[in-house]
């Protein structure tokens, strides 16, 4: 289940909407109720805003032969080399293969001089805790998080890297 890597392109914004959806759902059920779910999904991943994921870049799309299958968002967070992953989600048939790991690397290899990389991650998301602490993240912090009036563990987790 081999992936290209490439930048999003507007003829992938309803396919990364897809994505979304059926990650969140994978991901969060029995973690946040469905219906708050889908309100965060319906603003988050609004036309409006993926025309504006699309414009500002930092988006990288996993391609197959099923389609799109998986994207990351990587966003520059100041003037020190500093960077959030804002989102990285592959469709549940597709985890375990490899892409989020190419779609990490693809995003950080992009932004020239990264020295440190933030992540924020529900306690309760094994699969992504899992994949974080595997690629070198560290937890910096527990906090709780009220998303749509639901009360959520979350772990900010970052990692360095070494100027090259």
């Amino acid at each position: 289940m081999d992936a290209v890597i490439r930048p999003l392109e507007q003829s992938d914004i309803r396919a990364v909407q897809q994505v979304a959806q059926e990650s969140w759902h994978h991901t969060y059920e029995g973690v946040i109720p469905r219906h708050i779910q889908d309100t965060f999904l319906t603003e988050a991943y609004s036309d409006l805003n993926m025309q504006r994921r699309l414009d500002r870049g930092g988006v990288w799309v996993a391609e197959n032969q099923d389609g799109i299958v998986g994207f990351a968002n990587l966003t520059p967070i100041n003037d020190h080399n500093e960077a959030e992953l804002v989102a990285i989600y592959i469709l549940p048939d597709h985890i375990g293969f490899g892409i989020g790991t190419k779609l990490l690397q693809s995003g950080v290899s992009e932004l020239k001089g990264l020295q440190r990389l933030y992540v924020e991650v529900e306690k309760e998301n094994e699969v992504g805790l899992k994949f974080y602490e595997a690629k070198g993240f560290n937890v910096l912090k527990e906090y709780d998080d009220v998303f749509a009036g639901h009360t959520l563990k979350t772990l900010q987790m970052v990692k360095d890297y070494e100027e090259v």
